[in-house]
């Protein structure tokens, strides 16, 4: 009896220690399959496709209204019955392929409807273990054929192998600029962030700047946005608030036209020193923000402000209007020289996204 119990523990100790070995060499290969893309990383620019659409070629005019949305498109996986797992909810990956094609060819279309000159679009996965290795680019591409592009990798992760129910396994995601005018250069510019061990599941985040040339000689710089989740780090915050502050200063000095939209991860109706709703979703500090840019947020009635629908929603469980928890977190932020004649969130009920889009209608400045 003595031998077998020995036999057993022998057992019992060499697959723990197998186990070991196994968790102590994917961990080895996690940390040194985390790297970060360098900073000021060109970017190509997309030509439009010959689909036989008309493509404009002529400048951004000045006087003329335009129309730009922001849409963080969820990597076409948060339909509203969906919750994630990183966030207490449930699932990891999309429900099926079939229900990413139809998320994203839903949002596309949406976006289609809106007749937008431009758009900074984020979360869209162009090879992912939890998307179903659905390019969503080509997708959304398909509705908009005759635009200029960009695009910045935004999270390339190894392979994650959790929850050990449905690993989350390798993804790489992206922002994407769409323009319906010619685009002369992308920049990617990688972000500050946490030198925490979550640097490992987090994105690896950046905003892109693309640059498109106006008749007065000089252009508009897009910039498209995914800001850190931050918590209470606030050296994060300051770090990747201070990058734009001090990239956006260099252009207004330039005479250039600023237009930033994105998701922001910060709670954008909240002022300084309010009472945070969530605590990733702090209010983002304006007074840090260079002098002569502003959130059009910050310019709407507040009556209209306060009915306004909220952008983003928890994701810790299904989508339930008027229970689950909602905030601001996308938007825009222009210069002065940018007048804006009209800023909304759509409600689609979180349709296709746990982001809602936000439409913004605008008109340059001429030159003092």
């Amino acid at each position: 009896m003595k031998k077998q119990i020995l036999a057993g523990l022998k057992i019992i100790g060499a697959v723990a220690a197998l186990l070991l070995v196994i968790l102590g060499l994917y961990a080895t290969y996690v940390f040194l399959s985390y790297h970060r893309i360098p900073d000021m990383q060109e970017l190509a620019v997309v030509q439009p496709a010959e689909s036989g659409l008309p493509v404009v070629r002529e400048p951004v005019k000045v006087g003329q209204e335009y129309t730009a949305i922001s849409y963080n498109i969820g990597f076409g996986a948060y339909t509203p019955d969906f919750s994630f797992f990183m966030d207490g909810g449930v699932s990891s990956w999309a429900k099926s392929k079939d229900s990413v094609l139809a998320a994203v060819s839903g949002a596309s279309l949406l976006m289609q409807e809106q007749n937008p000159d431009f758009m900074c679009v984020q979360e869209v996965d162009i090879d992912g273990t939890r998307t179903y290795h659905v390019n969503e680019n080509e997708i959304i591409r398909n509705f908009f054929s005759s635009y200029y592009e960009t695009e910045a990798v935004n999270y390339d992760s190894p392979f994650l192998f959790y929850p050990l129910t449905q690993p989350h396994g390798k993804n790489k995601s992206e922002l994407a600029f769409f323009s319906a005018y010619p685009i002369t250069e992308g920049i990617r510019r990688s972000l500050p962030v946490s030198d925490s061990v979550n640097k490992i599941v987090d994105y690896d985040r950046c905003y892109s700047v693309s640059r498109v040339p106006v008749e007065n000689g000089r252009e508009i710089c897009f910039y498209n946005v995914h800001l850190s989740a931050y918590g209470m780090d606030e050296s994060v915050r300051e770090g990747q608030v201070g990058m734009l502050r001090e990239d956006m200063e260099k252009e207004l000095e330039k005479g250039n036209y600023i237009i930033c939209g994105g998701d922001f991860n910060h709670d954008l109706k909240a002022t300084e020193g309010a009472r945070i709703t969530m605590e990733w979703a702090q209010p983002l500090p304006r007074t840090r923000l260079a002098e002569g840019v502003h959130f059009p947020i910050d310019d709407l009635d507040p009556e209209v402000l306060a009915n306004m629908h909220d952008s983003g929603r928890n994701t810790d469980q299904p989508y339930q209007e008027g229970e689950t928890l909602t905030v601001t977190l996308d938007g825009f932020i222009v210069s002065d020289n940018v007048k804006v004649t009209s800023y909304e969130v759509l409600n689609t009920g979180y349709r296709y996204s746990d982001h809602e889009p936000v439409v913004m209608k605008f008109v340059l400045s001429g030159l003092e």
